[in-house]
């Protein structure tokens, strides 16, 4: 039997307490790491705390023009696409929410999703091609599903995770690159220390290892919403096989040459624009759950 909505709503906000959790031990990992290695374990501890703090107040506070500037959404007015804003004023205010901005971005291929640190303040952006392609009902469908992003608070913790997994992964490129030209400059200038090499291959460890573990958290993140956004979507318009042949529809459109896709911003869209690209979605990187298991879930309910 499948855990009640409210049930899963808790239960996400739990893993994600416990997966930014993580995020931080993999922060304080890549600075002991590299401030050991530099002979400061403690000032790498206390760098590394400063840039995810840093990082986080620049997710939260400029996260949603970032994030529309780089998927080149504009925003629109009631006058000018009156057809989605009358459906977004719609359902927000089923869901009791402030009506979002919306915008469009003008490509053909169908996708959406949505951004904003607060409700009061979010976005939903649609392509041109998701207002042409789908009909009332899956369009109410997919605009049900990024408002319950909105509502569950789920793309500000996104946001984040993209912005900290993409700095942990910049810092141990970095770490790579410097262990590979400072060992041979110190053997010109002093001995070795007797160990120097088991420092060497604890900080490659941790190089090579934290940034896929990041990636793993990050999408782990956006695994498990999509499925709860999925549910909310259906229970506030009453009519999952909307959402469903919504879902459908989008995925069979993403071309394998597709214009949305950053594998920045991927984890946002309701579907993935690297979906229609063979092998770029699958195991533990994919950004999304499996489509087919989305949509059985949708027509089950």
């Amino acid at each position: 039997m499948a855990m009640p909505i409210y049930g899963q709503i808790s239960a996400n906000r739990r893993r994600t307490f416990l997966l930014f959790f993580f995020f931080a031990l993999l922060f304080t990992a890549v600075g002991y790491g590299l401030g050991y290695y530099l002979g400061e374990p403690v000032t790498g501890i206390i760098t590394a705390a400063f840039i995810m703090l840093i990082l986080f107040f620049i997710s939260y506070y400029s996260g949603t023009k970032i994030v529309t500037a780089m998927a080149g959404a504009r925003e629109v007015k009631r006058e000018e696409e009156p057809y989605l804003y009358h459906t977004i004023e719609g359902l927000s205010i089923a869901a009791g929410l402030p009506t979002p901005k919306a915008y469009i971005i003008e490509t053909d291929v169908p996708n959406a999703f949505a951004a904003g640190n607060r409700p009061e303040n979010s976005v939903v952006a649609v392509t041109r091609g998701l207002l042409q392609k789908l009909n009332r009902a899956e369009l109410e469908g997919v605009i049900a599903h990024e408002l319950s992003h909105i509502k569950n608070r789920d793309v500000l913790l996104a946001t984040v995770a993209v912005v900290l997994a993409g700095t942990i992964v910049f810092i141990c490129d970095i770490m790579l690159r410097h262990l590979w030209y400072r060992p041979r400059m110190q053997r010109r200038s002093r001995n070795q220390e007797k160990n120097q090499m088991l420092v060497m291959v604890v900080v490659l460890l941790l190089a090579f290892i934290t940034p896929i573990f990041a990636r793993i958290l990050q999408f782990a993140i956006s695994r498990q919403r999509e499925y709860l956004a999925d549910a909310s979507a259906a229970e506030l318009t009453g009519y999952p096989l909307g959402l469903a042949s919504a879902l459908e529809k989008i995925a069979g459109l993403q071309p394998p040459d597709n214009s949305l896709d950053n594998r920045a911003l991927n984890g946002l869209y309701i579907i993935s624009p690297a979906l229609g690209a063979k092998g770029k979605v699958a195991g533990l990187f994919a950004t999304h759950p499996p489509i087919e298991k989305r949509i059985q879930r949708l027509r089950e309910m």
